[in-house]
């Protein structure tokens, strides 16, 4: 029986600003990939982390973080030239977030598709990406040999772009690379402004239209403290968003994404409206809680 979750992609530390000023940080590990991982593991549910990690001081802190968390990282690879990307996240008035920059001192230091294992395509359930190993053209063949290695052994496919827009050459290559992808996905998640920029549209009905002609069975829309659109059979459900006071909204997405694949892994892909919403209620619930407090792990934290 196929069992855990593989979550692909670049380990962050985020330092995140503690209050409006901007002016003091706290260190978090970070990445939408890894928040993922984390986020499951504490739910129940087996992960196992692939990235390529370093030597120095701060990778032995994101491994500790990891192993600390439960996550299976036996799948990623060392090498004594990475170094850990560095992203300072500053707040607003009203708690939300925004990426203010990025440090990268290895950029060309990336998991080669030589170096992805069979075996663990083998025995997991699902398979997780986003749009961070897409801009990179090292990345980019380990992402496509990742789908066409989760095909091969009836892995599922679940995909959050995670947009940032700063680390693309252009918005055309983002679209064109993101698009590529889509046709090959079970289970999409967009926030409502990614859905407009992808479609390239200005409504959130004429973005679900253009997205439909790219098959993805699963399709669910964060649409912020209104809750979540989840897409059934063509058919939009609207789920009413928990409302909190928002702190940080730092992985609030990745921690509805892991609710919704934590429900998938444990009761199977939905089967009905019911289920979809039960499940989308669950997501929403944990992306409200994870908006209560700074940092993305923190709701997960036992």
């Amino acid at each position: 029986m196929k069992k855990g979750i593989i979550s692909y992609g670049e380990a962050f530390v985020d330092f995140i600003a503690q209050d409006y000023s901007n002016t003091q940080f706290k260190r978090f590990i970070g990445g939408a990939t890894l928040n993922l991982a984390v986020g499951v593991q504490r739910l129940g549910t087996p992960s196992y982390y692939l990235c390529k990690l370093g030597q120095d001081k701060i990778s032995a802190f994101i491994k500790y973080e990891l192993m600390k968390a439960g996550v299976n990282i036996d799948f990623s690879i060392v090498s004594s030239h990475k170094r850990i990307s560095e992203v300072y996240v500053h707040l607003n008035q009203q708690g939300e977030r925004y990426f203010h920059s990025y440090v990268n001192e290895t950029p060309d230091e990336q998991l080669l598709e030589t170096e992805l294992n069979q075996e663990l395509f083998k025995k997991a359930f699902l398979f997780y990406c986003g749009s961070g190993t897409l801009f990179h053209p090292i990345a980019y063949k380990t992402t496509l040999a990742a789908l066409e290695l989760s095909k091969k052994h009836g892995t599922l496919i679940a995909f959050d772009p995670n947009i940032r827009i700063k680390r693309w050459e252009s918005e055309q290559y983002c679209r064109m690379a993101i698009k590529t992808v889509l046709p090959q996905v079970d289970i999409l998640k967009l926030t409502k402004s990614e859905l407009l920029f992808l479609m390239e549209t200005d409504t959130v009905d004429e973005g679900l239209k253009k997205l439909a002609s790219y098959s993805v069975p699963f399709v669910w829309i964060t649409l912020g403290e209104k809750g979540a659109l989840a897409v059934f059979h063509g058919q939009p459900y609207h789920t009413e968003g928990k409302k909190v006071q928002a702190i940080d909204t730092t992985g609030a997405g990745d921690a509805f994404m892991a609710g919704i694949l934590h429900c998938i892994h444990s009761d199977g892909l939905p089967s009905d409206k019911n289920e979809i919403i039960r499940y989308t209620k669950f997501g929403n619930k944990l992306g409200a809680l994870a908006a209560t407090q700074k940092g993305a792990l923190t709701i997960f934290n036992k």
